[in-house]
């Protein structure tokens, strides 16, 4: 299971949000190996008054987070850090400056999913890549 939230300027964000989307589904495809048909982004374009950050980074910034249930190596993980970044830098011009990432790992026992906890889920990918 992967979960993704993209934060930025609304006057920025939604201009790029369809591009965003399939760039960063893209990447999740290839790097997690995720069938197609998983696709679980959310965007949450914001008020300048909303969103605050530091000085060196541009009106462009973004924020994006990753949840995913544990069991990626360390390698996947940075492969798709390093994927997201190189091909939103390229294909949006946004500066590697001003996007930043997180991935969050939660046990599947956390997460609720079709009336199931994740655990319990018979899934048709692996998460162990």
């Amino acid at each position: 299971m992967v979960q993704i939230k993209v934060y930025g300027l609304a006057e920025k964000l939604n201009s790029i949000k369809t591009e965003l989307a399939k760039i960063i589904h893209s990447s999740i495809i290839e790097v997690l190996q995720l069938p197609h048909d998983k696709r679980f982004q959310r965007f949450f374009p914001l008020d300048k008054t909303d969103f605050y950050y530091p000085s060196d980074r541009s009106e462009n910034y973004l924020i994006i987070e990753i949840s995913m249930f544990e069991g990626r190596t360390l390698e996947t993980k940075k492969r798709l850090i390093y994927g997201l970044i190189k091909n939103i830098n390229q294909n949006l011009n946004i500066a590697v400056n001003d996007i930043e990432i997180t991935i969050f790992e939660t046990s599947p026992a956390n997460w609720g999913i079709r009336g199931l906890t994740g655990d319990e889920l018979n899934l048709n990918y692996k998460v162990d890549v």
